[in-house]
């Protein structure tokens, strides 16, 4: 018996959009939400908590009612609106918007082999009874300032390390990557050690 494609199969496989751009996604154990199951050496048994979700049905008819979007991009939007903080995956994304077009509220239609989705009447008025909070803001207005600094800081890192990719010299490429080794061994160094200790070191260097 031959296997029924997915609805929107051809839209699905797109390389992650990462808060880091073309790195992709954060490594395990750094990414938003994540204290989780990091790799680093000397791990202990930190709790961590699990990956923030939020309502992708709210999130896809707030997007659509602002214009047209195909799948790849809503994704993209709810990522960039909540400050990379959440990322639904395409395998909660794309059954959402088969079940809003099943309910009659979205349409699709072929953009040069690509489906593009729209609200149709009847979405357009279950997108203005939503809350006036978008879902993005919700969970990003949940977000510990701390981890919003963090993550701020790996997109700078990030950013420097392509201008040196792209403009640096061979021996600034190479004193480049020292540095990032260096930096990764100390965020494991960090990683294996206790809230106290941690506190403690803080403590001193003051």
């Amino acid at each position: 018996m031959r296997r029924q494609r997915h609805p929107f199969a051809h839209e699905r496989g797109r390389a992650p959009f990462g808060p880091f751009g073309g790195f992709g996604e954060f490594p395990p154990g750094f990414g938003p939400g994540g204290r989780g199951r990091g790799h680093g050496p000397h791990r202990r048994g930190h709790g961590g908590r699990r990956s923030r979700r939020g309502d992708v049905r709210a999130a896809i008819l707030a997007l659509l009612a602002e214009q047209p979007r195909h799948g790849y991009e809503i994704i993209r939007e709810i990522g960039e609106r909540s400050g990379g903080f959440w990322r639904p995956s395409p395998g909660s994304v794309y059954p959402t918007l088969q079940l809003l077009a099943d309910e009659g509220l979205v349409i699709s239609k072929d953009e040069h082999g690509k489906k593009l989705f729209e609200l149709t009447d009847a979405g357009r008025a279950a997108a203005e009874q939503q809350d006036s909070t978008p879902p993005w803001e919700q969970i990003a207005q949940d977000v510990d300032p701390v981890e919003v600094g963090l993550a701020k800081a790996g997109k700078n890192l990030a950013a420097a390390v392509v201008q040196i990719m792209r403009a640096g010299t061979e021996s600034q490429q190479a004193r480049a990557a020292e540095v990032l080794n260096d930096a990764r061994r100390s965020l494991y160094g960090i990683l294996g050690e206790d809230d106290d200790e941690s506190a403690s070191g803080e403590a001193a260097a003051e």
